[in-house]
């Protein structure tokens, strides 16, 4: 059946889940996702939420079940590498979450402490497509074994002498005696789509998506900063301020010397930025976060 409703492939539920949730609902998009269905219907717009592991999210958006989908670069990376025929599913945005990254490790007691002892040894993981490319690269002849999960054991049970694997805090390696050692694939959250066009309702509709999203992100990396300073150090604050177009300058009332100054910053503010704005005369000095964004 044909409609105009935007098809949203999401990952049903771990951390990318609940992450891209988040940001649906920051976009503005009001909808319940209830115990395991497989649906969500958004009730302020004509948007479904297709709720499906995320490995089957780059072949939903593919073959035309879904319009678009938030999957990890890794999960995307791997099907595109493993995929018989081309897959029609490209990164339209970067999301900025669930940042990871695929990395090749080994026991703190063993042989292998880098790519080059890779060599005539087995490497356990769960991205074969992925390990496979950076082997062939660079010409390494090992031994690849495929396992669904607990991929940090294999080398205590003799599986395999290194692991390729995704690694966020490394807390699991060290828990398992292993030391990442290379990084092959850093990873993020990307909203992916294929090259086929839409409907024009629902073209209109995504790019409002996609402005919407932009906002939500360009928000949550910036900051709103106010303070007083002298009216000869507005230069060289100006100079300090991470980021930022040409702040608004109000006089104060009641006072030739001092001025107002208040910009938008796109950049991180750390206690060394207000630290040497504060040497420099500025005072009261406020650090805002701003809840949407729109350029």
């Amino acid at each position: 059946m044909v409609t105009d409703r935007l098809r949203i492939a999401l990952q049903k539920k771990g951390r990318l889940a609940d992450d891209s949730f988040a940001l649906l609902k920051s976009c503005g998009l009001r909808f319940a996702i209830r115990g395991g269905g497989l649906l969500a219907r958004v009730k302020n717009m004509p948007i479904d939420l297709l709720l499906v592991r995320d490995d089957d999210i780059p072949n939903f958006v593919a073959n035309d079940a879904a319009d678009i989908g938030i999957v990890g670069e890794n999960v995307l990376v791997e099907e595109q590498l493993v995929a018989k025929t081309k897959l029609d599913a490209d990164i339209a945005m970067r999301l900025g979450f669930s940042r990871c990254k695929l990395s090749l490790a080994a026991p703190d007691i063993g042989m292998v402490k880098s790519a080059k002892d890779l060599d005539g040894t087995k490497i356990a993981t769960t991205y074969p497509g992925v390990t496979a490319k950076y082997l062939s690269v660079r010409g390494i002849d090992a031994k690849l074994v495929e396992m669904k999960g607990a991929v940090e054991l294999a080398p205590s049970i003799g599986i395999a002498q290194s692991i390729c694997d995704l690694v966020s805090s490394g807390a699991t390696l060290e828990a398992n005696g292993l030391t990442a050692f290379e990084t092959i694939l850093e990873s993020e959250a990307v909203l992916i789509r294929s090259a086929r066009d839409l409907s024009p309702a629902k073209a209109d509709l995504l790019a409002k998506l996609m402005n919407r999203i932009d906002g939500v992100i360009k928000s949550s990396e910036t900051k709103y900063i106010m303070l007083n300073a002298p009216k000869s150090q507005v230069a060289a604050i100006t100079a300090l301020l991470p980021g930022s177009d040409a702040p608004t300058i109000i006089p104060l009332a009641g006072s030739d010397d001092l001025v107002a100054l208040q910009a938008v910053c796109t950049e991180n503010i750390f206690w060394e930025t207000l630290e040497d704005l504060k040497a420099l005369g500025a005072r009261a000095i406020l650090v805002l976060p701003i809840e949407k964004m729109m350029s």
